[in-house]
């Protein structure tokens, strides 16, 4: 009978704890479609009480027969007996608890049956709505049609509209279109939660500068010799960080900065896009594209962000929120970032996977970009039409969204690296010890070297050539005899080698890498060719499909244009002469290693500051006023330009209101107008000035072609990158139509552009003097 009793007692437990399990496996509300496997499951738990109820029942009756036998004198007759009740005294209150509980679960059998009996009724009139749906005629929704009529063929093509409840029904399609994706009206028979008013958002947690970076170091992780260059390059340069750091923080005095969550994904280090660069880290393969991702980490960590860091595409979905399946539809979350760096490898895998979601967020994204990408080929339809397209253009993103290597023009942002800064003593010390006869060129691979063997024939009759040279132990470098190769070298002996150096030569290749800057740093002078013709997409291979028609003037236009002699020099390489004069009075000058400000640690903080604190492309601007939109009201706006005292360009008028929002301030601009052989770029250049792309909607009204006395016989709106223009010959004057296509870059000799200018920190080129 005890043992009766016990197995009576944990069936109880067992099933309440079974019940338990089978109501919190089924959660009312985990999607709009599970309505009949809810009803099933609370068929099933209904049984499952009835079937606990009748065992109770069953224990009451067997407790009821032990009391009686308990109160039987026979019972405790005989000295034999084997199992004396008197040993086993039940708690007083068990029957009492026993009965309660019995009675409890009865209730609760009652209010199921009554509930699940609604359900079923809920259930019937539901399955009826779902197989009974109409889709609405919406002006407000012109595309539901369109998108019902595509989800009838193709909803099976992609396992996420599976995953949100589509099961081939009209309903349930029109679900889909209303409440995951926006292309249809809410249906009014869903059982839609009332919005409740919305509190207001929490405040942002402040950023602090931080001073250990340990931290970051855990964050980038291991597993490729890629992450493991990046990571020794940021033990290497921590200590000039960590003090720039603080020269910054005292320099912004306490402003408030909001701390951001940035997902830092690199693209080309990922498996699916062949991450060519890990293996080729000790090979001396290229390593410009790790020394900015580097860089670029160490700044966002030490302003005091949230990072988290990826290279793999499924660490980039399970941070993202990808549905299961292809990737056509939208994420499952709103997006938990503020900000997302990456490349194009990781753009294309963003839009890949990220469905409609990807064109709601991208004003978000910042694109990592080598070499610039170009309004006209950044604009999909133009691109298309106008034949600017190629393999990595074609975003429709804010121009100013890429960001490049070096300063190559200000339609995108200038992102950077950094160099090694030099202390006093150090200084001191490369000036005492530089070897003028030394000689290092710049150039890891072999093939660089192939062909130049009468620049180092002329070079060897001065100097002591040295290289760098990738070669493996069984095969000979392939460099000429006299030439002391070292091989690859770790980044500090290649510098330690930079300091005794007197010349840095370049062949030609590779364009605008990160090592002429470290060796100008090091005391070095850097000599490369012009290149005539300059190269471009249109006369050479390297940049062909690249989304630019940038013209490269020399191996390296920043050095040339931003630094120059003594530091810098660029000569006409097929001039025999010309190149040997200039090795001679190279080894006679004395030069101090130079480091421009904007590639050093603060230079690079000051720029990424400003840039996260002012820069928002999800924000909406104003466009240009298209041609149905002109209104004598609008066209009567009195302009917020004035002529310049000397009436050679336009100002911001003194009488005119500011934007104290509005960045960079537009007290710095200047509007100017070109040469029919120049661009905006080189036009702002010549007056010591940097043309600034996000002036243009002020420069876009007919109003200031009058005001600059320019004669316009007929004013067009267009789409064409190098509007707003004047057709001076034949006064025609033309506006632009599409604000993607505002761009500094890009010349024809038919048109004079109006060129919108700004002035500039000294060493920081991309913030004028009050933008930070």
């Amino acid at each position: 009978r005890i043992f009766l009793l016990g197995i009576g007692f944990f069936t109880l437990c067992f099933l309440m704890t079974s019940l338990g399990g089978q109501f919190s496996a089924k959660r009312l509300g985990d999607s709009p479609f599970t309505i009949r496997t809810e009803v099933m499951g609370a068929l099933e738990s209904r049984g499952v009480l009835r079937r606990m109820s009748d065992m109770l029942e069953m224990l009451m009756k067997r407790m009821d027969i032990l009391a009686r036998l308990e109160n039987s004198t026979d019972f405790h007759k005989g000295d034999g007996a084997r199992f004396p009740l008197d040993r086993f005294q039940p708690p007083a209150g068990l029957m009492e608890t026993i009965q309660a509980i019995a009675q409890n679960v009865s209730d609760i059998a009652i209010k199921v049956d009554r509930i699940l009996r609604n359900s079923l009724l809920n259930g019937k009139v539901m399955d009826g709505r779902r197989d009974q749906c109409e889709v609405p005629r919406d002006p407000k929704y012109p595309d539901c049609a369109g998108k019902v009529e595509w989800m009838r063929a193709r909803w099976t093509s992609d396992p996420c509209y599976a995953f949100f409840g589509v099961d081939g029904t009209e309903c349930s399609f029109l679900i889909y279109l209303s409440e995951v994706e926006w292309f249809c009206p809410p249906l009014p028979w869903r059982n839609r939660t009332a919005a409740l008013p919305s509190s207001p958002p929490l405040p942002r947690v402040q950023a602090a500068f931080r001073s250990d970076m340990a931290h970051l170091l855990e964050l980038i992780g291991t597993g490729k010799e890629s992450l493991s260059f990046m990571k020794k390059r940021i033990r290497h340069l921590a200590q000039q960080w960590l003090r720039a750091a603080r020269r910054l923080e005292q320099k912004l005095k306490g402003q408030q900065r909001d701390q951001k969550h940035i997902l830092i994904h690199i693209g080309f280090l990922t498996e699916e896009s062949g991450d060519v660069f890990s293996p080729r880290v000790l090979k001396g393969g290229p390593l410009g594209e790790m020394v900015q991702w580097a860089d670029i980490l160490a700044a966002l960590f030490l302003l005091g962000h949230s990072l988290r860091v990826t290279v793999s595409l499924k660490e980039l979905q399970s941070h993202l929120g990808v549905p299961p399946g292809r990737g056509n539809c939208p994420l499952t979350s709103p997006l938990p970032f503020d900000l997302i760096y990456t490349d194009y490898h990781g753009l294309q895998q963003m839009k890949q996977h990220m469905g409609l979601s990807f064109k709601k967020y991208r004003c978000r994204v910042r694109v990592i970009d080598t070499f610039g990408t170009e309004p006209a080929y950044n604009h999909e339809e133009y691109a298309t039409l106008r034949g600017y397209r190629t393999n990595w253009g074609y975003w429709n993103l804010q121009p100013t969204q890429f960001m490049t290597m070096f300063p190559h023009t200000p339609d995108n942002s200038f992102m950077g690296f950094v160099s090694e800064e030099l202390n006093r003593t150090e200084r001191q010390f490369i000036k005492s010890n530089k070897v003028s006869s030394m000689a290092v060129v710049y150039g890891k691979e072999a093939s660089i070297w192939k062909g130049k063997e009468k620049f180092l024939a002329i070079l060897n009759k001065y100097m002591e050539i040295h290289g760098t040279v990738y070669y493996e132990t069984q095969r000979p470098p392939e460099v000429p005899a006299f030439v002391k190769n070292h091989g690859l070298l770790p980044q500090h002996e290649f510098q330690q080698l930079l300091r005794k150096a007197k010349l840095f030569i370049g062949f030609g290749f590779p364009y605008e890498g990160p090592a002429p800057l470290e060796a100008i740093a090091n005391g070095c002078v850097f000599l490369q060719a012009r290149f005539n013709p300059p190269h471009s997409s249109l006369n050479h291979e390297f940049f062909r499909g690249k989304p630019t028609s940038r013209e490269v003037s020399s191996q390296h236009p920043y050095a040339e244009d931003f630094i120059g002699k003594p530091h810098v020099w660029t000569v006409d390489y097929n001039n025999s002469e010309e190149f040997e004069a200039a090795v001679k009075t190279i080894m006679r000058s004395q030069v101090d290693p130079y480091l421009p400000y904007e590639y050093t640690c603060e230079g690079m903080l000051e720029r990424i500051h400003a840039y996260i604190q002012h820069q928002d492309f999800c924000a909406t601007t104003s466009s240009p006023l298209p041609p149905k939109a002109k209104s004598p009201a609008m066209q009567s706006l009195p302009s917020p330009l004035a002529l310049a005292p000397n009436a050679t360009h336009l100002v911001w008028s003194p009488s005119a209101s500011r934007d104290s929002q509005a960045w960079p301030p537009v007290d710095s601009l200047q509007v100017w107008l070109s040469d029919t052989r120049h661009a905006c770029t080189e036009t702002c250049r010549q007056h010591g000035l940097v043309c600034e792309p996000t002036f243009f909607r002020f420069l876009n009204k007919k109003e200031v072609f009058l005001q600059l006395s320019i004669t316009c016989d007929s004013t067009e709106y267009e789409m064409n990158h190098l509007y707003p223009a004047v057709a001076e010959n034949v006064h025609e004057c033309y506006l632009q139509k599409e604000p993607l296509l505002f761009s500094c870059a890009g010349y024809n000799t038919k048109y004079r552009r109006l060129c919108p200018c700004r002035d500039f920190r000294k060493g920081q080129v991309a913030l004028c003097r009050d933008c930070l």
